[in-house]
């Protein structure tokens, strides 16, 4: 070749970047369609008649329907469209189209041709559409981007069943993706080009590799200079490395740079989460930059020991922290940066060093707020309760756990790389069948690709399988051979009775399997905190039994020294259409609510975690009680303050009620609340310092005798066939347990508490959706077979309303597997029919299964009455077939 034809090519190639700039990444949020359902005759046609719903992202089609009382939720295909804009000036750029998740199968077009398609909900892709675009050389000319997705249910696509929502659509951002010709690769499973490697660590100096892809999408060899840096928390440069390359046409050119003996290296902890950044660079011969690439550097060593537990940089560490789901009420899974962010800062907040990150990968927001906030974690890919024998579901698997290790394979905080979650729990064929056993070996060959491939791509950390607590399935089925860390999640006191059977289950494991570490990734109760009890039990979804539970719990594992920690299921409450329960569709395991309120459990946890001094007085869901007034006028109810320090002093009213020792970090007081506000302070002092906690709690005393003129009667709502409290914040009631009718007072004469017949679980009442009510608690129990309901109340005017719902139904229920429960439950339907009088005077004549008392649904009537001569209020039933029912009454003084 002439000297004047290279120097032609020189010059055409140092022009093109002569003005260059690194790669620019912009969000295209804005201004999406949406339509639900499928345009079957695309991509040949598009209808313009299709009613598009404008909308932005994040955006998922199904906020709405997995709340409704409607059982299942829409699955299927859903389209999105949006209009761009491209500059000219892009036209000889790299081009991408970056989706940070879409769920789950995703096939994108620009301007009617296919850009690509990828399967799975929960990890990231992107697609080079240069090609395809129209360039903007008059500021109108447009690019239509249509994307079809799909979540209905796929057996080749993980997951295929789980207790959480499978919701559709494009929930993550979306970015419009322009770099150079050459520029770090975009083309590899969306995900840095950059990969960041520890390779020698101690407390004295430490080195990296920089392992770096660098694609030339010109048409002729290149040479660039590839520069790399770290540069400490405030920006200074440590150390810096150069090199030359030359790369090939049209191709990717792999290169490392070592940078060694970084002297005194700030070690990366949870106490102390120092992050340094490494800038790669791009530079073209000019000294032009072409690209760069920014990547967060924790330098930190870490290990698992089976028989001690967890080190990090050669200390050990309990790892205390929570699962995590990604929705939000009202907003299903389409949630902004900021809500994933103050998740994490949440969880930080309560003292934990650890999250799980359940049960799939999460938005990236999650974990560079890991990084910059100090938690340790885990993530997993979506296989979940069973698998598929097929060779597209391995692949489909395979393609999701690579994704999901390069994706975020430069974070600090990760640790663990899992693949698997209770994937024995809803085995596939008969139990002990020849064929569920070939099944199993199924499950532990899948495992092992998994394994192997982890293990292959990410050597520096660890796999883990968690499983659900039954230890002889999995070890017989070869399960607890694979991965480096087994997990398990164990719900003795709540689906299984006895707490003690968990101490046991843990001290099995090491006993059995003593080389091999563990750690608790999921154990919890459900609190509704709307619930409450003055004698908390199983199952009963009080805010008090849950907390008891999770004392239990942190002991038995804080005990062990080779239990490497644990992750409370859950840190938030979380959709999972499928469940019913006290609140229907919402898993309330959460140590905080689904709008991100803190419950007890929160406070107790920080008491336990934090290392500042801390006083919180608890009851914090239950500022509003009710109950009746002894012969003081008072109703003695109790109160816990969580606290680290040593005693604590809690004042009623401004008066000093009482001073108590912390046990456990609890202190618990029989507090004797008034009618009306109470204030509450609890103080501690340490090294000369006050710290102390108020809390305000409103309280409706019912007087303990009816006609009381010293607490006049008001009003009373009582839940039947109930020892809980029911508080209803929005209407600012409380619904007080029943009780037998006693002279003077009120309460049910004659009748029994309705129970489930065959369940283990749940003492009083159903666990059933009661639909057309936002109150199941209330609707959920009842007396069966009661004479009557007396309330001595003084004459005046009254509202009586009696709640009704038939708990019994021949509808046959789907099998639920977090209740352990693979067998699909059926009543007997109910054949009932009674009159219902008020004060001898019939108000409702044949109230039964034939008109309104529907199975399942809520029924409420309200009566005006005048009550005279002190005869009070007697409400009576009379059965023509079948036993009477009364769910809850309310009797309110109207004058």
């Amino acid at each position: 070749m002439k000297k004047s034809s290279i120097l032609i090519i020189l010059l055409i190639f140092g022009m093109g970047f002569l003005f260059a700039q690194p790669a620019i990444k912009q969000t295209i949020n804005s201004n999406w369609e949406f339509y639900k359902g499928d345009i079957p005759y695309f991509p040949t046609k598009v209808a313009h008649d299709v009613k598009w719903e404008r909308i932005s992202l994040p955006h998922s089609w199904n906020t709405n329907d997995v709340n409704d009382d409607e059982p299942g939720y829409y699955r299927g295909i859903g389209w999105y469209k949006k209009t761009i804009y491209v500059p000219a000036s892009w036209q000889d750029k790299s081009i991408y189209l970056y989706f940070e998740g879409a769920n789950q199968v995703a096939a994108v077009y620009i301007n009617g041709k296919l850009a690509g398609t990828h399967t799975g909900g929960y990890t990231a892709f992107s697609f080079p559409v240069s090609k395809l675009l129209n360039y903007n050389k008059d500021s109108s000319t447009a690019n239509e981007i249509l994307v079809k997705l799909d979540n209905s249910n796929n057996e080749d696509i993980p997951p295929l069943t789980a207790d959480f929502t499978f919701f559709g659509g494009i929930y993550r951002d979306v970015y419009l993706v322009s770099a150079n010709r050459v520029h770090f690769n975009l083309d590899s499973n969306a995900a840095s080009a950059v990969k960041i490697k520890t390779t020698q660590i101690n407390n004295a100096e430490a080195s990296i590799s920089i392992n770096e892809a660098i694609s030339n999408g010109t048409g002729s060899k290149l040479k660039v200079k590839i520069v790399s840096g770290i540069f400490t928390a405030d920006g200074k440069l440590v150390k810096e490395v150069k090199a030359n390359i030359n790369i090939p046409a049209n191709s990717t050119f792999n290169f490392i740079q070592p940078i060694e003996r970084i002297i005194h290296p700030h070690l990366w902890s949870p106490d102390d989460p120092y992050l340094y950044h490494v800038v790669s660079s791009i530079y073209d011969e000019a000294g032009n930059l072409i690209d760069r690439s920014t990547n967060p550097l924790g330098l930190r060593w870490f290990k698992f020991d089976a028989a001690t537990g967890f080190y990090l940089n050669g200390k050990p560490v309990k790892l205390i922290g929570a699962n995590r789901h990604q929705d939000y009420k009202g907003m299903a899974n389409a949630l902004p940066d900021a809500i994933h962010e103050r998740d994490i800062a949440l969880l930080k907040a309560m003292g934990a060093n650890f999250i799980r990150i359940s049960h799939y990968p999460q938005d990236p927001a999650v974990l560079e707020a890991c990084d910059r906030l100090g938690l340790l974690a885990s993530m997993e890919i979506p296989v979940v309760n069973r698998i598929t024998q097929s060779d597209a579901f391995t692949e489909n698997c395979k393609k999701m756990q690579l994704e999901m290790i390069r994706q975020n394979y430069n974070h600090p905080s990760i640790i663990i790389w899992a693949y698997m979650n209770e994937v024995l729990l809803v085995p596939r064929f008969q139990r002990n069948s020849p064929e569920q056993q070939q099944y199993f070996g199924e499950v532990a060959k899948l495992a092992k690709i998994l394994d192997d491939l982890t293990r292959k791509d990410d050597p520096s950390r660890y796999t883990m399988i968690s499983c659900h607590g039954d230890f002889d399935r999995y070890n017989s089925a070869g399960i607890t051979k694979i991965p480096q860390i087994i997990g398990w999640n164990l719900y003795y006191g709540w689906y299984i009775n006895g707490f003690e059977g968990f101490g046991q289950f843990l001290d099995r494991h090491h006993r059995e399997l003593p080389d091999k570490p563990m750690i608790v990734t999921e154990y919890g109760a459900d609190g509704d905190s709307r619930l409450h009890s003055l004698t908390p039990e199983r199952f009963d979804k009080t805010i008090e039994y849950q907390t008891i539970y999770h004392k239990r719990y942190l002991k038995d594992i804080v005990d062990r020294p080779f239990v490497a920690g644990g992750a409370m299921w859950c840190l938030v409450d979380f959709n999972s259409e499928a469940r019913i329960d006290a609140a229907p569709h919402i898993n309330t395991k959460g140590v905080t609510t689904d709008t991100r309120i803190p419950k007890d459990v929160y406070y107790y946890y920080q008491a336990n975690l934090l290392k500042q001094p801390f006083v919180k007085i608890g009851s914090r869901n239950w500022t509003l009680r009710g109950g009746v007034a002894d012969e003081k006028g008072a109703c003695v109810q109790h109160v816990e303050v969580y606290s680290n320090l040593p005693e604590i002093s809690l004042w009623l009213n401004g008066k000093l009620l009482m001073t108590k020792e912390v046990t456990d970090k609890v202190a618990r007081f029989d507090v004797p609340f008034k009618n009306g506000l109470n204030n509450l302070r609890a103080a501690s002092v340490k090294n000369q310092i006050n710290y102390d906690d108020f809390a305000d709690i409103t309280f409706r005393m019912q007087p303990a005798l009816l006609k009381d003129t010293v607490i006049p009667f008001k009003e009373i709502n009582v839940s039947l066939g109930d020892t809980r409290y029911y508080t209803d914040d929005k209407l600012q009631q409380v619904w007080v347990p029943e009780k037998p009718y006693t002279p003077g007072s009120w309460g049910y004469i004659g009748g029994e508490v309705f129970s489930m017949k065959g369940s283990s679980l749940q003492k009083e009442g159903t666990n059933k959706n009661i639909s057309g009510t936002d109150y199941d608690p209330i609707y959920a129990t009842q007396i069966v077979g009661l004479d009557s309901f007396k309330a001595d109340v003084p004459d005046g005017k009254y509202e009586v309303t009696l709640l009704f719902a038939e708990l019994l139904s021949n509808k046959e229920r789907e099998a639920l597997v977090y209740n352990l429960n693979n067998t699909s439950q059926k009543d007997a339907a109910a054949n009932r029919s009674f009159d219902i009088f008020i004060n001898g005077q019939k108000v409702a004549e044949g109230l039964g299964n034939d008109n309104y008392l529907e199975p399942e649904r809520a029924f409420s009537i309200r009566y005006t009455i005048d009550v005279s001569g002190e005869k009070g209020i007697t409400v009576s039933f009379k059965t023509n077939k079948g036993m009477s029912i009364l769910n809850g009454i309310q009797v309110k003084k109207v004058f």
